[in-house]
């Protein structure tokens, strides 16, 4: 008989590329992933990993067992789902994600309420950008991510996904209190165009909207500074630094020497809860995104 939790070890070293990646999704150490993986070996009889460099790799054996886990594990959340449906009851754990903004903006609200609400439900949380909890989910690291995409910049999901719509959230250009513009009701991008930019990370999916946005406009953007988190941004708005696109949920408080003007585009992102569909059934996922709705109906 095949041991579930091993083929749940095997299907993590498949999708995590490594030992080390596995562990960490699994939240185990390496040495149990290995013995794992050891006793798996030894329950089938065949070789399933091989050193490949400083790592491994499955074998054909390793490849073939690893597709059948996925499967199987498909089911059993399946079963559990249906399981959870038929009680009735929020209960188990949930490990959800957002990126930062909205991990400010919504996890108090939304996670205390289904703290008060269903107490046999443990929730875990974090923080991960949209493209990396997205990946997350689809692995089943996570069960939801609170992600998001651009009015000019839909984020693409991949099959086997469900999504559910939490608020369009309008963003602003922060500048320094002594700028040129602060005094102005709007202001357009193009008016932009000899300011240094505050923006995020190189290749994250915002960075790439603002390049996008901006080059579409005639503007090739002079990036002075880079930081994935908001707060830091406006920091350095406030230092005199720059300018930067600045999202309004989990913005406040915003820092002395900074003002925000809304943009005559009505520049908005679109902020939404992504899942499984094998794991559309179960009543913890349910609340949660109820809980989410709630929280951003809160904080729009």
């Amino acid at each position: 008989m095949l041991n579930l939790e091993r083929l749940r070890t095997l299907d993590a070293v498949a999708r995590h590329g490594s030992v080390s990646g596995a562990a960490e999704g699994l939240h185990i150490t390496t040495s149990a992933v290995s013995q794992q993986m050891a006793k798996l070996e030894r329950e089938v009889g065949r070789q399933l990993l091989a050193r490949n460099g400083r790592g491994v790799r499955l074998t054909d054996a390793g490849r073939l067992l690893a597709e059948h886990a996925a499967r199987i594990l498909s089911q059993v959340e399946l079963a559990q789902a249906d399981l959870e449906a038929q009680r009735g009851q929020v209960a188990g754990e949930l490990r959800l994600a957002a990126f930062p903004t909205a991990a400010r903006g919504l996890f108090p609200a939304a996670l205390s309420a289904l703290r008060a609400d269903h107490p046999a439900l443990r929730v875990r949380s974090g923080e991960l950008e949209p493209e990396l909890a997205v990946a997350a989910v689809v692995r089943g690291d996570l069960d939801l991510a609170v992600v998001l995409d651009w009015h000019n910049k839909p984020m693409p999901l991949p099959d086997g996904l469900v999504k559910a719509e939490l608020l369009d959230d309008p963003a602003d250009v922060a500048m320094p209190a002594g700028h040129r513009l602060a005094g102005r009701d709007e202001v357009d991008l193009a008016e932009f165009a000899e300011d240094e930019w505050i923006t995020w990370g190189q290749g994250e999916f915002c960075h790439e909207w603002l390049m996008l946005t901006l080059r579409s406009r005639g503007i090739e953007p002079v990036i002075g500074h880079r930081a994935s988190e908001t707060h830091t941004q406006l920091g350095l708005v406030a230092a005199g630094l720059g300018v930067c696109v600045a999202p309004r949920l989990g913005r406040h408080p915003v820092p002395a020497g900074v003002v925000t003007v809304p943009l005559r585009q009505r520049v908005r992102r679109h902020v939404f809860v992504v899942w499984r569909a094998d794991a559309d059934r179960r009543p913890s996922i349910r609340a949660a995104v109820q809980a989410l709705r709630t929280a951003a109906e809160d904080a729009g």
